[in-house]
């Protein structure tokens, strides 16, 4: 159980930002392109430099080591890298039932990497983050490449195990009827700030 906090967080043209995002909790964020989501998960995740400080509970990421804190609070960019051939070198302990709830086939372990579509690739790069057991989900546009189905199979494991593994969550999404869906909260970025919707 883990609650995510962000205190005067500043990131290139947008900040300071404060927010508490609880376990169990998904706040999604939405905005104009170029207005900063994208920017604000990866300065959360400690990828980019930035002022401010971010907690997981009552911890600040300068007390982690970068792949430490990377593996806690987890960053799942909007297109998925691979870096080897095979799917299964991406993973340490693979959840079948979880492959299945994303209309996967179990075997799909065994693929080459480069016989994955876009969709399949952005679903087993989610099942890669959800194997690693984050306390924090970065999610942005999840589902930006799927379909309806795979959008929906998608939005129904991720507030499953949020839920259940009480992750704290921040999704980025433009989509208003995937917000209505899955939001706890709702944040808008605009003029550099984050507005409550």
């Amino acid at each position: 159980m883990s609650e995510l906090r962000l205190e005067k967080l500043k990131v290139v043209h947008l900040g300071p930002v404060d927010l508490a995002v609880k376990a169990g909790e998904i706040v999604c964020v939405s905005g104009e392109s170029g207005a900063g989501k994208s920017l604000l998960l990866r300065a959360i995740a400690d990828i980019i430099p930035h002022e401010g400080l971010v907690f997981l509970d009552d911890r600040s990421s300068l007390n982690y080591m970068a792949p430490q804190w990377r593996k806690q609070v987890a960053l799942l960019p909007a297109e998925s890298q691979w870096w080897q051939d095979l799917v299964a070198a991406h993973f340490s302990e693979p959840d079948k039932v979880n492959f299945q709830q994303l209309g996967l086939d179990a075997s799909a372990i065994e693929w080459q990497v480069s016989r994955c579509s876009t969709g399949e690739k952005q679903r087993l790069a989610i099942l890669r983050v959800l194997a690693n057991r984050p306390k924090c989900l970065l999610l942005d546009e999840p589902t930006g490449s799927l379909d309806p189905e795979n959008t929906k199979r998608v939005e129904s494991l991720v507030k499953q195990i949020t839920k259940q593994d009480k992750l704290a969550v921040i999704w980025v999404s433009h989509s208003e009827e995937q917000i209505k869906r899955i939001a706890d909260r709702h944040f808008v970025v605009r003029d550099g700030g984050l507005f409550q919707q």
